[in-house]
Formats: C-alpha cells, structure tokens, sequence
C-alpha cells in the first residue's frame, strides 16, 4: 500500500511481484473467501486489530515482516500494554514450572502483561501465574481453534479475565509445525523482553531467542544443570550472552522502567526502504546460491555483495517460512 498508494493497486501487483520471486502460480486470495472469515470470526467473537490501528501493538509496528493484521479474542486494550515473553520447555520439570509461575506472577505485579504460546509446560505455567494481572497468548493457529486441547479451559480464563488470545491466522486453521517459528517472531517482537525458562538445544523455544536478537530484543535465561537436557538451550544462550536470570528482580532490573519514555526508533533504516520487488528480487538471489550442503552465512553476504543488515531480515523471512535452515557455526543451507 505505501508503495502503490492503495490497497486495491496493491493487490493488482502482488502476481507479479511474487513472479519475481519465482512463484508463478500466485493468485489474490478470493473476496468471498474473505467476507466468509469475517463471518466465521464474528460467530466465535474475534475482532480484527490492523497494522496502525490504536490496539496494534506498537513493538511489532517496527518490525519488517510485522503481521498485517491480527485476529483478537478478549481485550484488545491489553495489547497497548508493556509485555515480556515467557517461554520454556513443554516438557518442563516442576523447577522448570515453578520457576515460570514466580516469573510471571512477579512481572504482573510490576505492571508487565506476560505474553506466552499457550504451549504445554512452560507455556501454561506461565499464563496461569499472570491469569489476574494480565496476559497474552499467541496461538499457532486460527485465534479459535484452541491447541492443545488440554488447554481449553486455559484458553477460555484467558478471555474471561481480561486478557487475549491473538493470531495472525485465518479463522479456522488447525496449527501445523511450519505455523510456529511464524507465531514465536510475533511473541518475541511484541515483548521489551524474551526470557527463557527452560529449553532443549533444538526446541521452540531457541528460535523465539534468535528472533528476539534479531529484533534488537532483550534475551534472558534461567540457567540449569549441565546434565539436564531441558535446560541445554538455556546454558548455551548464557555461554552466548543472553542475561542470567535468578529470580524476577533480575529480570526487573535489565528492563527500562514502565515509567520511562520508550526510546524512539530509527525509521529512515534503507533496508524497510525496499520495495516488496527488491525484496522478492533477494530472496530468489539467496536461494539460487544455497544447496543441500551449508555454507557460511559471512560468505553468502560476500557472494551477494551487500551488507549484513540488509541480509538478515531475509535470511529470517526464509528461516520462518521453512525454506533455509540455520546449523551450527553460522552454517545456512537450503531446504527441499
């Protein structure tokens, strides 16, 4: 729309623009598909928040790849409120779970609404903890559709004490594997703050660390025994960096006060300069010099001839919709 001025001239460039990305078999999804959304949403009581709009939540304003638009379940007010992601493990230890209630019920004493997947373990423990101060659980799927069923009853708290359930799906969409690196960016760009409660070297949870880092977000994590598997992903983002965390007055302490303006963003960057065309364009570029055998992802900025800053954002477009894949030692290789 900014680049062409309405949305209408707009949707007429979005074939072409994908063409350019390789995809030649786009088609603008169907105005009755739509209207018929809007029904299935008025019908389970969920309101449409857009990108701009008073309740959109103003951290994700600033990201590159920020939702459109986001189906709300619950009180939209709440979204204008500071937030702090916790996440963890689902298959936490009773530390683990303990520690996720302390966390959480402490941040809502401090005026934070904890922000969450509403994932088993941690997830849960978490959105409990914060039920009467406050908080926000993103879902993977349709805004509807409650996953895991196990927390239906959970889901249903959420709502009926004030808080929200948000997704940027459509009404209806049963979640999928791929729909969740997608919800945990949503999670980590409307949080001050991301901190990790426990986490296995490979889980969920790591990749909502990554991306916070990538959105100039505050990492945090609560460290555990080196034999425990669940906390290996913890330990390997505290040998990296992110903050120890022991209790809630750590995690208070590295956190701008409420009270305090926000700092304001640069929004000049060249890189959200960009059409939708060059960006398309870089993708396609990305993809040609990838294969099956990983390379180094300093090499691929020299190969391309750009700077990092304009890479990175693409490189987690990719990441998220499941077509490169990050290993170790800053490794990039393409999928299928």
């Amino acid at each position: 729309m900014r680049e062409h001025g309405s949305a209408a001239t707009a949707l007429e460039h979005l074939p072409e623009i994908a063409r350019s990305a390789g995809v030649d078999n786009y088609e603008v999804c169907p105005e009755g598909v739509v209207h018929a959304e809007v029904r299935e949403a008025r019908k389970t009581g969920a309101k449409l928040v857009c990108f701009g709009e008073d309740h959109y939540p103003s951290a994700l304003q600033n990201l590159n790849d920020a939702p459109p638009m986001l189906w709300v379940t619950g009180a939209r007010e709440i979204l204008s409120k500071p937030q702090i992601a916790l996440v963890g493990a689902r298959n936490a230890s009773s530390l683990g779970t303990r520690m996720a209630r302390s966390l959480a019920s402490g941040l809502g004493d401090a005026g934070y609404v904890v922000v969450s997947g509403m994932a088993r373990g941690i997830d849960t423990a978490a959105h409990i903890a914060a039920l009467d101060t406050g908080t926000i659980a993103v879902l993977g799927g349709g805004v509807d559709v409650l996953y895991p069923a196990e927390n239906t009853k959970l889901a249903e708290d959420i709502v009926a004490k004030g808080g929200a359930r948000i997704s940027e799906q459509p009404i209806g969409l049963q979640p999928q594997a791929r729909h969740f690196p997608a919800r945990n960016r949503i999670i980590s760009g409307m949080s001050q703050a991301v901190v990790v409660v426990e986490a296995a070297a490979k889980s969920g949870s790591l990749i909502t660390a990554r991306t916070a880092l990538d959105q100039g977000r505050d990492v945090m994590a609560v460290p555990g025994h080196p034999f425990d598997a669940r906390a290996s992903g913890c330990n390997m983002l505290l040998r990296d960096g992110a903050r120890l965390i022991r209790s809630v007055d750590d995690v208070l302490e590295a956190l701008t006060p409420i009270s305090a303006p926000a700092p304001e963003l640069p929004l000049d960057a060249p890189e959200k300069d960009r059409s939708l065309a060059e960006v398309a364009k870089l993708h396609q570029q990305i993809l040609d010099r990838l294969g099956p055998s990983p390379i180094g992802e300093d090499q691929l900025i020299r190969d391309l001839g750009t700077s990092s800053q304009t890479v990175s954002p693409v490189l987690t477009d990719l990441e998220l919709s499941g077509r490169i894949s990050r290993q170790p030692g800053g490794l990039i290789s393409s999928v299928g």
